[in-house]
């Protein structure tokens, strides 16, 4: 997830407060500032939104060769959401709340609101076969909407704060999103949805994106949203560590373990490498 150091929103104004950002965007700061803060906040959600059609990819993949990888980008998923939620949003959290107290108690309150919910929906779902498990992938399409309307309201508020900060922000969050999204993709086939069902569904959860940067623009400086970051981070951890990390060890193959650990292991370090470099 992106650094979270804009998520309490500061008074916006409409226009650039400061009108530089990173030479890498070309035309100058009068091009830049041409273009209203809410323009900005706009665009970048719709450009994290396409993102999400990456996973699509595999769409393109014979079907042997894709059934092969699903189990690696779901390692890759596990180790992207422990790193997203350990080296990000955690500390952004004690950073932004100044009180670990209500982080902890944030983060208990997300991992027991999935277990709650991953209970409701093995129930709802006990006509299904043995073996499926669509209720894992509703869980990631309900955390990932969750994930990516706080990840919107962070880069929202850091437009309205600053135009550079918004480039940065919006960068350091799609450096996340795209392995995330390649993992994401693959949970949802491996928990029983077709290819393209994956896509669609994968699609429409990341529009809760754009809207939250509309929230962070629509409610600047009349509310503190910070207490979400720790609770989905709580969600995160549920999934990788509950459901995701458990699939992982199901295969009898040394090979397979090998790759899904290597695969793990480049979705945590990935995360902390960007925590390292922001």
């Amino acid at each position: 997830m992106a650094s979270l150091s804009g998520v309490t929103v500061a008074a916006r104004d409409g226009v650039c407060r400061r009108g530089r950002v990173p030479s890498v965007l070309g035309g100058g700061a009068d091009s830049v500032c041409a273009m209203s803060v809410l323009g900005w906040i706009v665009l970048s959600g719709l450009a994290m939104s396409v993102l999400a059609l990456v996973g699509g990819v595999s769409l393109i993949l014979p079907e042997r060769m894709f059934a092969r990888v699903v189990m690696p980008l779901v390692a890759l998923a596990a180790g992207a959401l422990l790193g997203g939620a350990l080296f990000h949003m955690l500390p952004e959290s004690v950073e932004v709340l100044g009180n670990t107290l209500v982080v902890y108690a944030a983060v208990a309150a997300g991992l027991f609101s999935f277990h709650v919910l991953e209970q409701f929906l093995d129930w709802h779902h006990c006509h299904r076969p043995i073996g499926s498990h669509r209720p894992l992938g509703y869980l990631i399409l309900v955390a990932d909407g969750l994930h990516n309307l706080i990840g919107g309201v962070a880069v929202g508020s850091a437009f309205v704060v600053d135009l550079r900060l918004g480039v940065v922000t919006w960068l350091v969050a799609a450096a996340h999103e795209i392995p995330q999204e390649f993992g994401d993709f693959g949970i949802l086939v491996h928990s029983g949805w077709s290819a393209a069902q994956a896509l669609l569904y994968n699609a429409a959860s990341a529009l809760s994106f754009p809207l939250g940067g509309l929230l962070a623009y629509g409610l600047a400086g009349r509310v503190e949203v910070a207490v979400l970051v720790p609770f989905a981070a709580g969600n995160f951890l549920y999934i990788a560590l509950a459901d995701l990390l458990p699939e992982l060890t199901t295969s009898p193959m040394p090979r397979d373990k090998i790759v899904c650990t290597a695969s793990f292991a480049v979705g945590l370090v990935t995360l902390g490498a960007i925590a390292l470099a922001v």
